[in-house]
């Protein structure tokens, strides 16, 4: 008998084409707003690397970054050892490398803006804080953005997609996996349980130290993740290499599945939806209550 990836009559069910369309149609949306160059609140150079605390050394942010990065890589190599390449088959180990990934461009961005910011001259800062006050000038808006470069918006894009695909991933798993699943089909071990938290905790703590901007624009990054990994799933399964899925509700060969792929991309929308809060706290709540150490809002 053949594979379930090579069999004709698994991928020629109704389910499959309108699971299909409920993923490929946020994309193709994704896409179009990508394409307009878009990217919401104007992204400043030191926005990457300075702290939002007055008088609190931009190294301190420096410092937490590098230390995130080295846990986590510790704690992705600790699965990999365990499970070998297999362990990317599935969507936490993807984000948990992608918010690995953030923390190491983050650490070089942040040394380099330290480094840079030592040179500074005192005519530099005072063209700098002049920046900060005319970003709704179009001009200084442009001259702010060739400043930043590509490497900026790649570090802000991944900002966005770890908040959202950290918030899904613990959720699905501490809310539904856990309950459901834990102890029949998988065993819940301390290096599951740091893999499923350790990814928002580390993300949380550096948006209550960094000043990088967060919009509901970069949801369409998140959207991309997502729709990136579903992509993966289908081509591993449709050329054989897999005959089960890694989460039960990505299964096609039930009638229920595509009602399982629409809850799956709405909850999308609550996950990003609950950091943009977090960040609405942290401008709203943190300047009431620390108004002489607060810099600003993002």
């Amino acid at each position: 008998m053949l594979k379930q990836g090579f069999e004709f009559e698994y991928w020629v069910q109704w389910q499959v084409p309108v699971c299909a369309l409920i993923f490929i149609m946020p994309a193709v949306i994704a896409l179009k707003y990508v394409n307009k160059g878009k990217r919401g609140e104007a992204l400043r150079s030191f926005d990457l690397w300075n702290c939002c605390w007055r008088h609190l050394n931009p190294l301190w942010l420096l410092f937490y970054r590098a230390f995130a990065f080295v846990c986590m890589a510790w704690m992705l190599c600790q699965m990999v050892a365990i499970d070998g390449p297999f362990a990317f088959y599935f969507y936490t180990q993807w984000t948990f490398a992608l918010v690995m990934i953030y923390f190491a461009m983050a650490t070089v961005i942040s040394a380099y803006g330290c480094w840079t910011s030592t040179k500074k001259t005192t005519s530099d800062r005072e063209e700098e804080l002049e920046d900060d006050i005319n970003l709704r000038n179009p001009d200084a808006q442009k001259e702010i953005h060739q400043k930043v470069g590509s490497w900026g918006y790649v570090m802000q894009a991944m900002y966005h997609t770890c908040a959202g695909a950290s918030i899904l991933t613990d959720l699905v798993f501490w809310c539904l996996l856990v309950p459901l699943e834990a102890g029949e089909q998988f065993e819940l071990t301390l290096l599951m349980s740091c893999l499923h938290t350790m990814n928002i905790v580390f993300l949380i703590g550096d948006t209550a130290l960094n000043s990088l901007p967060f919009t509901w624009f970069g949801f369409v990054y998140f959207v991309f993740w997502s729709c990136l990994y579903i992509t993966f799933q289908w081509v591993v399964h449709l050329c054989g290499f897999m005959t089960w899925w890694p989460y039960p509700f990505l299964e096609l060969n039930t009638p229920w599945a595509p009602l399982w792929y629409l809850g799956m991309a709405l909850f999308h929308v609550p996950c990003f939806w609950i950091y943009t809060m977090l960040i609405k706290a942290k401008n709203s709540l943190l300047p009431r209550l620390f108004p002489r150490v607060y810099a600003r809002l993002n």
